[in-house]
């Protein structure tokens, strides 16, 4: 199996970590273990490098990559938000750093077959884990009008939102809508291209992808796990693809890194709420060098931070 995913601001990303050679670090969206075996070359036989992912095929992929390492190496199949059971089953307490590379893999969107890409035409399905239920194919055909629109609305931003769920309603009344090609034709015949030509599709397979691996529900508090696990001067780095994930990571990192989160009009603080984090500059983008040999990295930002106390 070729899993090919060119890693987002790899150099960026180990240059925050500040990899200490014999630290632990914690790989929470393995893929292909792009960004996990450039840290694990960091560390030395002390090291301990931990990698998550609820992609069957990332795990297959990455265990052959970061083999030949010298630092010890553990992969577990799981999505992040188990992270503290997974930590504990693993005997560790505390981290040195974590990274979470947020979105969907090149491998993902180039596998016709996996279903999330409206330039290939394959079964809806558009699971992460192929081990959950729910598919693209149930919410695109069992959700009600109004439940798709607020999907397309929330998680796609799609302006014709109501137009495009109502020609789902319409059509699947006739016959179900089965396949990524039979959607993304529909959405072409109903919604305009957008201004900079792209495909109508684009935002509502976001939107639907989202629903369907339940992306951003669990997103803050896993944040908040990780950053919990760092030892006092560990490093959290996070790269997101769309306004959605970063507006959630910029909040909680925001939340994390105040005292007193009381409102302002009570007199004296009684939520003894404390800092645990500072953040460490702005948002970076990648290079336009990156950008122009990986154009799937335009969209990516890329936060970090630095825990101060526990």
């Amino acid at each position: 199996m070729n899993f090919k995913h060119k890693s987002v601001m790899l150099d960026e990303v180990l240059n925050a970590l500040d990899v200490k050679p014999e630290g632990t670090y914690l790989d929470c969206t393995l893929g292909g273990a792009g960004h996990a075996r450039a840290i694990g070359e960091r560390l030395n036989e002390r090291g301990l490098l931990i990698g998550l992912d609820q992609d069957e095929d990332a795990i297959t992929a990455a265990t052959e990559n970061l083999s030949g390492l010298a630092c010890d190496v553990r992969i577990v199949r799981g999505n992040f938000s188990e992270l503290n059971a997974i930590l504990d089953d693993l005997g560790i307490d505390k981290i040195d750093g974590a990274t979470f590379d947020l979105g969907i893999s090149s491998y993902q969107i180039d596998t016709a077959n996996r279903g999330f890409s409206y330039m290939h035409d394959a079964p809806l399905d558009m699971r992460m884990d192929r081990r959950r239920t729910l598919t693209a194919c149930d919410v695109i055909n069992s959700y009600d009008e109004d439940r798709l629109i607020k999907i397309f609305r929330e998680y796609g931003e799609e302006r014709f939102a109501k137009r495009i769920a109502a020609a789902v309603c319409r059509t699947r009344k006739t016959s179900a809508i089965e396949t990524t090609g039979e959607l993304a034709r529909l959405i072409e015949r109903t919604a305009p291209r957008t201004q900079h030509g792209g495909h109508p599709a684009k935002r509502v397979f976001q939107a639907i992808r989202i629903e369907v691996n339940g992306e951003l529900d669990i997103l803050a508090d896993a944040i908040k796990k990780a950053v919990d696990r760092l030892k006092p001067g560990g490093r959290l780095a996070v790269i997101t693809f769309h306004s959605l994930e970063d507006r959630i990571i910029k909040e909680t990192f925001r939340t994390l890194a105040q005292g007193c989160i009381c409102p302002k009009s009570f007199p004296v603080c009684v939520c003894n709420h404390k800092a645990s984090i500072k953040i460490l500059g702005k948002a970076k983008a990648p290079t336009l060098a990156e950008v122009e040999g990986n154009s799937r990295a335009k969209s990516a930002k890329l936060r970090v931070v630095e825990k101060i106390s526990d």
